[in-house]
């Protein structure tokens, strides 16, 4: 069992604050970039339109380390796993910084991806430890909310600070937070583990992992790294035998990394599936929107970021809703809708032209936020909410996984699709067409996820579930 000392007073105020603040670097610093790229890739003698790799490298790594991030607190204790978390983070963001050229800055990120990939998992696990079960909503609600309040100021932030400033100070603006943040961490993260045999599944981690970089990898070579196609097939036949190859040594070892088992829950795997599809969509539309208004409509990155606000306003302001329309309606049927109306949306926007009104714009993006945010809930909470007490903490984690995977999937995706599109010395028509090609595509397969939630189970068959029901964002 961990070893689980009550907190003294003053402790216990500043916990939750402290893993909090790590919890909206994590956030702010997923949406304060998508608005940079093109003042970067000028910096760095880059095509703005080839510059997903500086976003995926810090999603597919995050992936990556999340399944480790548990046995990483239990091995070496939570004081110290999660003070190095922040420490890699605040460094990884003075090496972005710093960074001259983009392989420079894809290595920077992979840094402080390897910190935010433990932050927030850490963190969580914490508090599961070391509050009462009565206090544990309470204390996780409060430290959601900088999940929304980050999406909300980055766009606008990083905007802001690439006209008046410089895109370095999108990183750099993590130091002070970060240096305080480590200093917090080393007086009041308990230092909690778990005690006796701990197992790790490493060859399992290996495989499952590098499934997942073969085929990001095989993603980005169709866009900006401009591989022939012989070796994209190389690499994603690679990545497939990796993944076939872990499947199934999980059937036949003790402890996998993530159990087959699991899928035998069938809203447990419709809601997995559905995550990993219906994300492809809204995970590319950060990269996207930005580059679009940049890019093709000539809106400064100011500009730019404060018209990306209504997808986080929408996103908070649907929030209270979403539960009682899901109530009322079940799983399936949002869901199937949802989906459906989602990639509508996506597509939709290869409508938005230089003569769009500014209004439309905004209250387009608007809607996409509130659909978006309704997606998100339904999607994870029917997931998780079948599972027993002994599968929930690894269905979670699974869950967490195939979030950031999708969204890597979603940027590489749309990058491949986008340079596909464009034709060499394209002129400004030329490239918007390109954008308005992608969006359509990135839409469409947003929608095929609809035919996976079309699974579920129709609401009257379903057994009533109790009124606590887990619902995560992201």
């Amino acid at each position: 069992m961990p070893q689980t000392p009550l907190l003294d007073a003053r402790t216990a105020r500043v916990l939750p604050w402290l893993v909090a603040v790590a919890f909206f670097m994590q956030t702010l610093d997923g949406t304060i970039l998508n608005t940079a790229l093109p003042a970067m890739a000028r910096d760095l003698a880059e095509d703005p339109l080839r510059m997903q790799g500086v976003v995926i490298a810090y999603m597919l790594t995050v992936a990556l380390l999340i399944p480790a991030s548990g046995w990483l607190a239990d091995r070496f204790g939570t004081r110290r796993t999660f003070f190095t978390a922040i420490a890699l983070f605040t460094l990884g963001s003075l090496f972005c910084a710093l960074s001259g050229s983009f392989n420079q800055l894809v290595v920077s990120r992979v840094v402080q991806a390897v910190g935010g990939a433990m932050m927030l998992p850490v963190g969580r696990l914490v508090v599961l430890r070391a509050y009462p079960r009565e206090d544990f909503v309470r204390v996780m609600t409060f430290i959601a909310l900088p999940g929304l309040v980050g999406p909300l100021v980055g766009p606008t932030l990083g905007g802001w600070l690439v006209e008046y400033a410089s895109w370095h100070w999108i990183f750099l603006i993590n130091l002070p937070v970060g240096l305080l943040g480590a200093l917090a961490a080393l007086r009041f993260m308990p230092d909690l583990r778990q005690t006796g045999e701990m197992r790790f599944d490493t060859f399992g981690f290996i495989l499952f992992g590098a499934a997942m970089v073969l085929i990001t990898i095989a993603l980005e070579g169709l866009g900006e790294l401009q591989m022939p196609h012989a070796r994209v097939m190389l690499l994603l036949f690679g990545g497939v035998a990796c993944l076939a190859a872990y499947w199934l040594r999980a059937g036949k070892v003790d402890r996998p990394l993530f159990s087959p088992q699991l899928f035998h829950n069938r809203s447990f795997a419709v809601g997995i599936l559905g995550n990993l599809f219906a994300r492809l969509g809204s995970g590319a539309l950060p990269f996207l929107t930005p580059l679009l208004l940049q890019v093709a409509l000539g809106y400064s990155p100011a500009q730019a970021g404060m018209t990306m606000i209504p997808l986080a306003a929408g996103a908070m302001a649907i929030k209270p809703l979403a539960k009682p329309l899901i109530d009322r309606l079940g799983y399936r049927r949002i869901l199937t809708g949802n989906t459906l109306l989602l990639g509508s949306l996506i597509a939709s926007l290869a409508l938005i032209g230089p003569q769009t009104p500014t209004l439309w714009l905004l209250l387009h993006l608007g809607l996409i936020g509130m659909v978006n945010s309704m997606q998100f809930t339904a999607m994870n909470t029917v997931t998780l909410i079948d599972l027993n007490d002994r599968d929930a903490s690894s269905g979670n984690s699974l869950l967490s996984v195939v979030v950031q995977l999708s969204m890597s999937l979603g940027v590489a995706s749309a990058g491949a699709l986008l340079g596909g599109f464009t034709v060499p010395g394209a002129d400004a028509t030329e490239v918007l067409r390109a954008f308005h090609l992608t969006f359509l595509c990135v839409g469409g397969l947003a929608m095929l996820a609809a035919t996976l939630f079309l699974q579920l189970e129709p609401l009257e068959r379903r057994a009533p579930r109790r009124i606590d029901e887990p619902d995560i964002e992201g």
